[in-house]
């Protein structure tokens, strides 16, 4: 087949693709719970709840009412749901009234109610409610020593769940005994709902000893009243073998391995074979740039381990680890740190092109979902007397791309099953 005439409009079709396979009213109206005797209740936290709590209560037939929060910006107009908005990713002071507006909103419920619970992505932040003697500037550094870890996320959740009292199931417990049906979007590589936005509805099975591990693996540094009450065992978070969930549903709606078969179809629709290398990487960004560049060359020049033309696509939720030293100083997030890892490494290859894009549409610190790239980047950056590797130890992959505009803004899509990245090799 000729090659794609222009990767860009050829990548960001996949991009939409696999956003379109977990959009809400897809996957909302296969996943409709049964009515109950007595109210509906829907609560929601996440990047993509306003979206789907629109799509829910144009597909309910019967009355309802309820709250979710969603990220500043994120909003969509409910009838009948309120829709709250607070900061993301560190907490603040509207996260914590939405919160408390959640566990009202399931409060002095029977076993004759229904609870639905719309949870995605990026719910952890949205929903601060310190623990009993810490608060809210305490969650918040907690949050931000997280960001800046690399830890993998079900570290962060582990951690952010023992300092709370509505993560790792808290919201679900407070409905008891209503029926509560939680309908996830999953980031989380490896799709356990209850680390989706640290399982406000769903219980998992990390303890405080866990949580203790990982603050000395990744070296967090967290206020000591914080150590005292994690040590202090009062933190503990409900068991999944708890009484009071006994009786609740968890359906997994939409998901990166999801989206990602639907960008393979996109790309064999046109001629491309595609191969997904996996929907559940993780790591820091940047290394995970250095061996997809690796396997790209490997393709551009030997044609192995797959045949051009081929896009190689992969998912998951990689990190990006702030240190002092003169790191971290720069804007972007990790889908462009990967991607400027990736560049360097690609760095005079012909006839390769990329992207990197947060399937929310936002990723890191600006309000792009990621950017493009192909074998001239690097070149490109440096004819804007601009040291590419140099910004990469700062990470400042935004400036790398600002500057030779392939800056990838899609804006918010409503959803969120993490990264997606497509490199064309033909």
């Amino acid at each position: 087949m000729p090659p794609i005439a222009d990767p860009k409009v050829f990548l960001e079709a996949l991009f939409h693709a696999a956003v379109a396979a977990a959009d809400p009213v897809r996957v909302l109206a296969a996943n409709l719970p049964e009515k109950p005797k007595g109210k509906t209740v829907v609560i929601g936290a996440g990047k993509g709840a306003a979206q789907m709590a629109q799509v829910f209560e144009r597909l309910w037939d019967g009355p309802l009412s309820g709250a979710v929060v969603t990220r500043y910006g994120y909003g969509a107009f409910c009838e009948r749901i309120e829709v709250l908005e607070a900061s993301h990713p560190l907490p603040d002071e509207n996260g914590l009234k939405a919160s408390l507006r959640l566990m009202q909103e399931v409060s002095g419920l029977t076993e004759d109610d229904l609870v639905v619970a719309l949870i995605c992505g990026g719910g952890s932040a949205l929903l601060p409610m310190p623990a009993a003697g810490l608060t809210l500037q305490d969650e918040i550094v907690v949050n931000r020593a997280l960001l800046a870890s690399g830890a993998p996320i079900s570290a962060m959740n582990a951690v952010r769940k023992h300092v709370s009292l509505i993560k790792g199931g808290r919201l679900a417990a407070a409905a008891y005994p209503a029926k509560v049906v939680s309908l996830v979007v999953s980031d989380i590589p490896g799709d356990d709902p209850a680390l989706v936005a640290s399982g406000p509805t769903i219980p998992d099975g990390s303890t405080r000893e866990d949580a203790l591990r990982y603050i000395e693996r990744f070296r967090l540094d967290l206020p000591q009243k914080v150590m005292d009450f994690i040590r202090g065992g009062d933190c503990a978070a409900p068991a999944p073998s708890d009484p009071r969930f006994a009786s609740n549903t968890v359906r997994l709606v939409a998901s990166a391995a999801v989206s990602l078969e639907a960008a393979v179809e996109a790309a064999r629709e046109v001629g491309v074979e595609a191969v997904i290398l996996s929907d559940a990487m993780e790591g820091e960004a940047s290394e995970v740039g250095r061996v997809h560049a690796a396997i790209v060359r490997e393709v551009a020049v030997r044609n192995r381990p797959f045949r051009k033309p081929v896009v190689i696509l992969s998912g998951g939720e990689t990190t990006v680890t702030i240190k002092e030293g003169g790191r971290g100083a720069g804007k972007g997030g990790r889908n462009s740190e990967f991607l400027l890892s990736l560049a360097l490494g690609i760095d005079g290859c012909p006839g390769v092109s990329a992207l990197a894009a947060d399937t929310d549409g936002i990723d890191g610190s600006e309000d792009n979902a990621g950017a493009f790239a192909d074998g001239t980047s690097i070149a490109r950056v440096a004819a804007n007397d601009i040291d590419a590797a140099a910004l990469l130890v700062r990470n400042d992959s935004w400036s790398a791309f600002d500057a030779i505009g392939d800056i990838f803004k899609p804006g918010p899509t409503g959803t969120n099953v993490n990264d997606f990245r497509a490199i064309l090799v033909q």
